[in-house]
């Protein structure tokens, strides 16, 4: 009987949820076959079986929280597919007297009862076990919690993000062991009721509603965005963009760019080739904090901002200063397929050095980023709409306007230079023909 593990994903993953069983008990499998899809904080990963044969035991259930190094299914390498030993023991059954069945029928009556306040207590474990599955613990925590055999569940977090610590788990375990020692273990028992009643009071509602579990990759993106918030001096500054030139620009030679490099020639590729020439001007932008260094980055790797059904991704366009407006936009489009088709490798989405998200694609005139940790800056984009502008001349026409947003870090970036990076961006915008010879 050969154990299959959750193997070794990237060094910053530890832990997973299963997604999918793709086989079943009785399954033939293959060595290399994939056997489960795991869900991690970054990417959704197949985990492939480590020998062939016949799955003889699944010994985890899809939503399972897991971690890497447990044991999840087991494959009998000599078994043969289809086969169980319910088949065997029903043909044997059907071979026996009369008599004995009904003998075994009343024994089995017997017996059922005690089997069923087994069940019951059993039951109970496993739901305590599935609400602490449900608690977002580190895995340090989920062993010590183990270890005592507390429920995770009725653990209260100091973390501010709500994620429990051992630390939190040993503090559990002393006051529970205060209480034993001063004989309260009933006073405590007839609180929990009381406890139960109060949280029904705050959770339930008078009207219909629907829970449902947040996925682990939604978890992670709302704990890092809190994270970013609570780390960083976050500031957001404005401006305005005329997108005139750009929008005739892009008319006169959407065609030819279609036909020569058979990709549609958009916004995204501007904005970029604006961004990459903006931080070598400002280049504390694509700058990080690492303790009490600030490390400037010698590389303009650009993540994109990308929304899936499952929460935001941002998928990094390498090397940006040295691809041409085809090669962005080949880059962004490939990456964005990949996101929306659940492709996206750790690869594509580790390191980057700014970021760009346009919320302007669902028609969001005005917002502020939240930066993408541990980066130092982000651009934002929004919708084009035409707007009353005063022109040089003191005439006024109908433009194309742009607002623009740009989120940094105070404490690294200063607000003039902000200023003047959003201002950098905004006049090679108006102006793309320069644009254009300088990329």
């Amino acid at each position: 009987m050969k154990e299959i593990k959750v193997p070794e994903l990237a060094e910053s993953i530890t832990e997973g949820t299963i997604s999918e069983w793709l086989v079943k008990k009785g399954d033939q499998v293959e060595k290399g076959d994939p056997i489960l899809e795991l869900e991690t904080d970054k990417v959704n990963v197949e985990v492939n079986a480590d020998a062939s044969g016949v799955i003889a035991e699944l010994l985890r259930e899809a939503g399972d929280d897991v971690e890497v190094g447990d044991v999840i299914a087991k494959v009998d390498e000599n078994g043969e597919a289809g086969g169980s030993d319910e088949d065997t023991s029903s043909d044997e059954e059907e071979a026996e007297p009369e008599e004995e069945k009904e003998e075994e029928s009343n024994k089995e009556t017997e017996s059922q009862k005690k089997e069923e306040q087994q069940q019951s207590s059993q039951e109970k474990k496993e739901s305590s076990s599935k609400n602490s599955k449900d608690v977002i613990a580190t895995p340090a925590a989920r062993k010590r919690a183990r270890e005592l055999g507390i429920d995770l569940s009725e653990i209260s977090a100091r973390d501010p993000l709500g994620r429990i610590r051992p630390e939190d788990v040993d503090a559990a375990a002393k006051g529970e062991s205060k209480q034993e020692s001063k004989g309260s273990s009933k006073s405590s028992s007839e609180d929990k009721p009381k406890k139960k009643k109060e949280e029904t009071k705050k959770t339930e509602f008078d009207k219909p509603v629907e829970r449902v579990k947040m996925s682990r990759r939604r978890q992670t993106i709302a704990k890092r965005l809190v994270e970013a918030q609570q780390e960083s001096a976050m500031l957001t500054t404005f401006n305005e963009v005329d997108m005139t030139n750009v929008m005739k620009l892009r008319g006169e030679r959407k065609e030819s760019f279609l036909k020569k490099h058979d990709i549609k020639l958009g916004f995204m590729s501007f904005f970029t080739k604006a961004a990459v020439g903006a931080l070598k001007e400002f280049p504390l932008l694509n700058a990080e904090i690492q303790g009490n260094e600030i490390i400037k980055k010698q590389f303009y790797d650009i993540g994109m901002a990308v929304s899936t059904d499952e929460g935001l991704v941002v998928p990094v366009v390498r090397d940006a200063d040295r691809l041409d407006f085809a090669g962005i936009e080949k880059g962004i489009a490939d990456l964005a397929t990949k996101a929306r088709n659940k492709e996206l490798g750790l690869d594509d989405l580790q390191g980057g050095s700014f970021t760009i998200t346009n919320g302007g694609i669902f028609g969001s005139m005005l917002s502020t980023p939240i930066l993408n940790a541990p980066q130092v800056g982000i651009l934002g984009l929004h919708n084009i709409e035409k707007r009353a502008k005063v022109m040089p001349d003191d005439t006024i026409e109908a433009r194309p306007m742009m607002y623009i947003a740009l989120s940094y870090d105070h404490r690294i970036v200063d607000g003039k230079d902000a200023v003047q990076f959003l201002r950098r961006i905004k006049e090679m915008i108006e102006d793309p023909f320069d644009l254009l010879l300088e990329g």
